[in-house]
């Protein structure tokens, strides 16, 4: 295709695959930019919308005459796009016990500050399971060791966002399942004929370090947890 130039030419430039490739890079940058600016992301400039979707949480402890209702509800962020996610923007706790109400304000303030403020919140579950009741903690329904009150509700925060999808389940390997298998069969079938307790653990299990689970059971020379795999033999 030939090309007329009606005017006089005053300079010129070379486009050498250098040049282009610098060109490209430039425009996908640009690009990805603009994309960044378009996606919402949570911060605490974002107006409360009039209706949330959240889910409600009971706990009731041995050491409490009335349960604790737990709401924790969550904000969807860029709906119907590929960058759709569900984050959590407020939390409410409930009960009858006015013996907690104080701590129980600051704390709920505190949680929906952070949520609200953006960036990874996934932190506060174990900065809430590590506090500790100086008269003790308890086991709740199914074998599970709660440290304290504050504790299990850190845990309920934990199965919220594993729900949402901001935290996953820690993986274990095929081999270790197996493992895990085998000797829970093994030690049923020792212990078959003995009355079953609540606990899907045998009974008997000691308490796991790991994950605060009443599963650690002795096979083979070896304390072994039958809920995350912890072994005192590695």
């Amino acid at each position: 295709m030939t090309v007329k130039l009606d005017k006089k030419i005053v300079s010129y430039k070379v486009l050498t695959p250098e040049v282009k490739a610098e060109n490209e890079q430039k425009a996908k940058t640009a690009a990805q930019e603009k994309l960044d600016r378009a996606v919402q992301k949570m911060d605490e400039n974002i107006d409360r919308p009039e209706t949330l979707h959240g889910t409600t949480y009971k706990i009731k402890t041995p050491l409490t005459d009335h349960a604790l209702y737990i709401t924790i509800n969550d904000i969807v962020l860029n709906p119907g796009t590929a960058h759709e996610q569900r984050r959590p923007f407020e939390v409410f706790i409930n009960s009858k016990n006015m013996d907690h109400f104080q701590w129980v304000v600051a704390l709920t303030r505190v949680l929906s500050a952070v949520f609200r403020k953006g960036g990874d919140c996934t932190f506060l579950v174990e900065e809430m399971k590590a506090v500790f009741d100086p008269k003790g903690g308890y086991f709740k329904k199914g074998g599970k060791f709660m440290p304290s009150l504050v504790a299990e509700i850190g845990d309920c925060l934990e199965t919220h966002m594993k729900s949402i999808g901001l935290l996953a389940d820690p993986e274990i390997s095929d081999h270790q399942k197996k493992i895990m298998e085998e000797k829970r069969a093994e030690f049923e079938g020792v212990t078959r004929g003995k009355e079953k307790t609540e606990s899907p653990f045998p009974e008997g299990a000691q308490l796991c370090n790991k994950c605060m689970t009443k599963a650690m059971i002795m096979m083979d020379g070896c304390m072994t947890c039958l809920n995350c795999g912890e072994s005192k033999c590695g």
